[in-house]
């Protein structure tokens, strides 16, 4: 601390510890994944195929799936109906994926809250190494820290010394308990030290309505929920967990946003099923 530039405060400090933290767990590794295949799948598939998604309509991993569907609906000529299944961290959705015969026509979004329900819950109904065989990771987005654009607070180190100074004053929105957002929200708060009311939303578009309406004074989401609603009048972003640049729009600044894509191997399935959905799977 001994080389610190002058005038850099403790809220900075706790800034650079949240980038580093943020950067390692907050991107989001959206996962499709079925059932273990237990017959042919010649012709796959033969009937309309369900896919379960454990987020509500609106948000980012509602459209990467439905962006995938509509992919794999094409290149199979066959629908993929998206189903919504939000809230409870994901079990909802990977349960209704568990109990569908292993035919090939239930599939499931698999992010890293599924990952996260394991040290969340004491008991889950389900294996998520064992119970499920993954087919492709569809893609992977950064979190973002966002204000109201009418919003006093100009950078993190603001939120955070407001934060110190009024304990539980700000409201910090973020969708249901055990998502990313959630427990970014919770992460935040935790490395800053500062103390945030956190506003639980079950939806993308209910936490950026209230965003937008100044019902919250801050929010955790990715860039692909936020995008429509950044500039001027509207929403800015006061920081992100990424390390490459792009231009969010003029009223920014110098924050970050990245996102990767990676097709994975299905493991344990020699299936055709899967074999015919990994190359498309995947938004890259």
């Amino acid at each position: 601390m001994g080389n610190e530039p002058a005038g850099r405060t403790t809220g900075h400090r706790c800034m650079l510890r949240w980038f580093a933290l943020a950067c390692a767990c907050a991107a989001t590794h959206l996962a499709v994944t079925l059932p273990a295949f237990a017959q042919s799948a010649d012709g796959y598939p033969q009937k309309p195929v369900r896919v379960y998604v454990p987020y509500g309509p609106g948000g980012v991993g509602d459209l990467t799936m439905r962006l995938l569907a509509d992919q794999l609906s094409r290149e199979l000529k066959q629908s993929f109906v998206i189903e919504n299944r939000p809230g409870a961290g994901g079990i909802v959705a990977m349960t209704e994926v568990l109990r569908a015969p292993a035919d090939g026509l239930t599939l499931g979004e698999m992010g890293n809250g599924q990952s996260i329900s394991m040290s969340l819950f004491s008991k889950l109904p389900y294996d998520v190494l064992n119970d499920f065989t993954q087919v492709s990771v569809a893609a992977s987005f950064e979190m973002l820290l966002a204000v109201p654009d009418s919003s006093p607070y100009k950078t993190l180190g603001d939120l955070v010394d407001a934060a110190r100074k009024s304990p539980g004053k700000l409201n910090l929105g973020a969708i249901n308990p055990g998502s990313t957002q959630n427990l970014s929200a919770h992460l935040f708060q935790q490395v800053t030290g500062a103390d945030y009311t956190i506003v639980p939303y079950r939806t993308t578009p209910d936490l950026v309505t209230a965003l937008l309406r100044g019902d919250v004074d801050l929010a955790f989401d990715f860039y692909a929920a936020l995008q429509p609603v950044i500039g001027p009048g509207k929403v800015r972003i006061i920081a992100t967990s990424a390390r490459s640049a792009i231009p969010c729009s003029r009223r920014c600044g110098p924050h970050r946003k990245a996102a990767s894509r990676a097709t994975l191997s299905p493991v344990g399935t020699a299936s055709r099923c899967a074999a015919a959905l990994r190359p498309i799977s995947s938004l890259c």
